[in-house]
């Protein structure tokens, strides 16, 4: 796991090609034909990986973001292993094991150095419902190139670190704690993370007379189980209709309002189970109508480490 270092950033992709991937996955064996208003089957449905495309990188590298759709009205446990995984492994260790219902965008990425970016395939496997799903991650058709260039009106990935004045990271890639936080079982402990929107604006544009609010949303991206989000004292959750419709797609919605885009987001956290976890906390500046998870713009990802004994 490494950490991004700071650099201008922003990303687009159209959202139609991100459908796509539909057709690059791979099942284990012939699948019957999909049939919406059935009942789900007993084993459930599997948890569908994508690709949401690629970036290029000033040093020639390429780095891939994937994301994921979990159909079923419950988080789905897929534990890194044999049932989910990269290859080439070199690229494994950042995907989800807990995967949260709903179209989740962006969760993750992988950076493709310069030397293998042309002709590397990195393929993530999933294996969920007996049912083997795998999308490819590479510098590929055009209709997936995403870029880091501001937006119409000015949005930008924003920045998101660990600690007011420390290094921060943007886009799918994001970020990663260094620091390992220690908890115990059923022992709510406080998550931070420091936020900044470099976005520029028209000041004479009267729907940007102050900075916009951004957001921060949390997730459990790998552990043994789910947390239990709650408010902390100096800030309180948003709820899911306070969101925009593209952030209440991925559930759950545990959110924090960064007041004018900069400054601290907080929750407390409660694990039931010992074991390790990543926390994904997410930070998007979707307020802006030029900005919208949906095109891959403009969001960022950091994660914190949490030994819970």
């Amino acid at each position: 796991m490494g950490v991004a270092v700071r650099k201008s950033a922003a990303a687009f992709g159209a959202f139609a090609a991100l459908l796509a991937n539909l057709a690059l996955f791979s099942l284990a064996g012939a699948q019957p034909e999909e049939r919406p208003l059935r009942p789900a089957p007993p084993g459930g449905i599997p948890v569908i990986p994508f690709q949401e495309g690629w970036y290029g990188n000033e040093d020639g590298s390429v780095t891939v973001s994937f994301g994921y759709h979990n159909r079923n009205e419950s988080v789905i446990i897929i534990p890194r292993g044999e049932n989910n995984l990269l290859e080439p492994a070199r690229f494994g260790g950042m995907q989800p094991e807990i995967f949260h219902p709903g179209r989740h965008h962006g969760v993750f990425a992988i950076t493709i150095p310069a030397g293998m970016a042309d002709d590397t395939t990195a393929w993530w496997h999933l294996i969920s419902a007996s049912q083997e799903l795998k999308v490819p991650g590479e510098r590929g058709s055009t209709a997936y190139e995403l870029d880091r260039n501001p937006r119409p009106q000015g949005s930008l990935q924003p920045w998101i670190g660990f600690s007011e004045g420390g290094a921060m990271g943007s886009g799918p890639e994001g970020i990663v704690s260094d620091e390992v936080l220690r908890a115990g079982v059923n022992q709510p402990i406080t998550l931070e993370v420091w936020t900044d929107d470099p976005s520029e604006r028209d000041p004479n544009d009267p729907r940007f007379r102050r900075p916009l609010d951004t957001r921060v949303s949390w997730y459990v991206h790998q552990g043994p189980g789910e947390a239990t989000f709650t408010a902390h004292e100096s800030m309180p959750l948003l709820e899911a209709r306070q969101l925009p419709a593209a952030a209440r797609l991925a559930q759950p919605q545990i959110a924090n309002e960064v007041v004018e885009g900069e400054g601290p987001a907080r929750v407390n956290a409660n694990f039931p189970e010992p074991g390790e976890y990543l926390i994904r906390a997410r930070l998007d500046n979707w307020n802006a109508s030029d900005s919208d998870g949906l095109d891959q713009c403009c969001w960022s990802n950091a994660w914190l480490r949490v030994q819970v004994q």
